[in-house]
């Protein structure tokens, strides 16, 4: 009799306690396989230490990788709760291509209705970015910025070749400097927005595993 191979599992990295408990919180829908969600702390070098520590799991051999959490908007007309679907991340040692970020686009589109959905760049920062700073990042062709996502799928496909992908919610943007997470406007309705976003990463996993055409 044979059997089955074991269904690919999905990491889910964020940085942030209140980011966490969002995606812990979130409820719960049918993964195509094991799922992690994993705290990585704030900033590239822990993404990068904590992500390739897990990656060395031989549970996790082969995981598809999802970046997510908050970030800063850099486009005029962003506002707090608006999603990012990034189409690459970037930072100073390189590029990570993402996978099936269409599908992300559609499956978020569906789990979080009326919230609007931007593509694009998404850059990597080592410091929290304001004033001139975002322009200049702007300027590049980036749409957002956030100090993990890019070390998180640059340590991903550095430990094997996997499906990597990142969405962030914007919690603050030109027009709405943020002041403190969770303690103005634009950060609640970011921690709402991330709170009902499962069901979209779930389903992105899913696709991977169906065979190729």
């Amino acid at each position: 009799m044979s059997t089955q191979p074991a269904p690919a599992p999905l990491l889910i990295a964020c940085a942030l306690g209140i980011e966490h408990f969002a995606l812990r919180t979130g409820g719960h829908s049918e993964a195509g396989g094991p799922v992690t969600v994993l705290r990585t702390g704030m900033g590239p070098k822990a993404a990068e230490r904590s992500v390739t520590r897990v990656l060395a799991d031989p549970a996790l051999a082969g995981a598809a990788v999802l970046a997510t959490g908050f970030c800063a908007g850099l486009a005029p007309g962003m506002h707090p709760g608006d999603l990012v679907v990034a189409e690459e991340t970037r930072d100073p040692r390189g590029t990570t291509e993402c996978v099936a970020t269409e599908l992300l686009v559609k499956e978020l589109t569906r789990a979080v209705p009326g919230r609007t959905v931007h593509t694009g760049p998404l850059t990597g920062s080592d410091h929290v970015v304001r004033g001139q700073e975002r322009s200049d990042l702007l300027s590049t062709g980036a749409i957002a910025v956030d100090m993990e996502s890019a070390a998180t799928l640059l340590s991903a496909v550095r430990a094997g070749e996997r499906p990597v992908a990142a969405v962030r919610v914007v919690v603050d943007a030109p027009e709405h400097e943020l002041v403190r997470i969770g303690t103005v406007r634009g950060g609640i309705s970011a921690f709402r927005v991330l709170r009902s976003v499962l069901p979209a990463f779930f389903e992105w996993h899913r696709s991977l595993l169906l065979p190729r055409r």
